[in-house]
């Protein structure tokens, strides 16, 4: 391999055997690591999981153990042409082919449909890699016809392992430089579960160090800069995160609370989405039963708009800390569920007569307002009559529980 492409490419392994991690998928009688030296996958396969966890590497891998063409595309960039001419190639000369096809997830309705009969047919065989669940963005008849292998985020000690062959590879920096025990352990906790990241930032600790001699702790933390979060605005995890933070709250767990809300900041998450879903979460989960939570999470949506990045990160924590803490009750959440109900089963029943306002001498003549009863001449403003549509009388939406 060529020493001015990336030390990640280069040090892709060849074998198995120099595959560190997902040992659940590719260890010793495990499902893949048998189809695989069966030289038989069986089915089309989706990889999701991650960056970084090993998705190319291993489709790479089967291609080449089990010897099949490889063809690889990335659905970012590729179109139904390219996967057409894909197809033809392999008619044409019988081979047997795999079709990678990276962020499989990318490929709209259309496109994936247009695959659908040449993986049913054998002509390809798919191995689509994903970071989002397969179960939202591949449509469920490619999906079906797919077996879903689950790839996790790397351990330390599978990044260490692969810091240590990079060190040591001829493909990699052999005799190039050296990091002590400590230093990889930095550069796999800076990495976040990501090989490709943990090559990266090992690879410019290098160029940082001149090159030669120990590679200091300072210079792969200047290397690194910062340790990545994985955390896409539109994708699972995002939804994940804003649930986890709901439950927390939910749960009066500040602590959490307090975590999942400055890991949505770090991730760069919108703070007004943010805040949006406290609203939310105030009249959800806490109502009447302290109604300054809404107050307090509009004042915070008021301090984000005033402020804005990165000052507002205090007012989101507060905010979050204040509704965790709060007494919880979901009457107003149940009564908008029940009342919804009710008029999509009801319809429009009509407004009693004698809640009705009468303007007009006809409307009087209707019965519009007769015998309604002013509140403020009884005691303490409260008043015996019916305000429920007849068919409805008797029903009850807001309910508190018993404390």
């Amino acid at each position: 391999m060529e020493r001015g492409q990336p030390l990640a490419f280069r040090m892709r392994p060849q074998e198995l055997a120099g595959f560190f991690g997902q040992e659940h998928l590719v260890a010793e009688g495990k499902p893949l690591r048998v189809a695989i030296e069966n030289k038989n996958l069986g089915s089309s396969v989706i990889f999701w999981g991650p960056p970084g966890c090993g998705k190319t590497t291993l489709a790479k891998l089967i291609c080449k153990l089990t010897d099949a063409e490889f063809v690889g595309m990335s659905a970012v960039s590729a179109g139904k042409e390219d996967v057409r001419r894909a197809i033809q190639k392999a008619r044409l000369f019988h081979q047997k082919t795999i079709l990678f096809l990276d962020e499989i997830h990318r490929f709209n309705k259309a496109q994936q449909d247009f695959l659908l009969p040449y993986v049913e047919d054998g002509t390809i065989v798919l191995i689509g890699a994903t970071t989002e669940n397969p179960s939202f963005e591949v449509i469920s008849a490619l999906l079906s016809r797919s077996q879903v292998f689950v790839l996790n985020k790397l351990e330390e000690n599978s990044l260490i392992k692969i810091i240590s062959n990079a060190l040591k590879s001829e493909r990699g920096l052999k005799g190039e430089v050296v990091v002590s025990e400590e230093g990889k352990e930095l550069i796999a906790q800076l990495a976040n579960g990501d090989a490709r990241s943990a090559l990266n930032i090992l690879e410019a600790s290098h160029a940082l160090s001149g090159g030669a001699g120990m590679i200091s702790r300072d210079v792969i933390l200047n290397a690194a800069q910062k340790k990545s979060l994985r955390y896409d605005k539109s994708g699972e995890e995002h939804y994940n995160i804003i649930s986890a933070l709901h439950k927390s709250m939910r749960d009066s767990d500040a602590d959490a609370a307090v975590y999942w809300t400055m890991r949505m900041i770090e991730g760069g998450e919108d703070p007004k989405y943010i805040i949006r879903r406290m609203i939310r979460f105030a009249s959800e989960d806490i109502g009447n039963a302290d109604p300054m939570a809404l107050v307090v999470a509009c004042a915070a949506k008021d301090a984000i708009e005033f402020i804005g990045l990165p000052e507002c990160d205090t007012a989101l924590v507060q905010a979050a800390v204040y509704l965790a803490k709060a007494r919880k009750s979901n009457a107003v959440y149940r009564a908008v569920g029940k009342a919804r109900s009710d008029i999509e089963k009801t319809g429009n029943l009509a407004v009693p007569l004698h809640l009705r306002n009468a303007p007009t001498k006809l409307m009087k003549e209707l019965g519009y307002g007769k015998d309604y009863k002013y509140a403020h001449d009884f005691p303490d403003a409260k008043v015996e009559q019916k305000h429920l549509p007849g068919e409805l009388e008797g029903e009850r939406y807001y309910v508190e529980k018993e404390s």
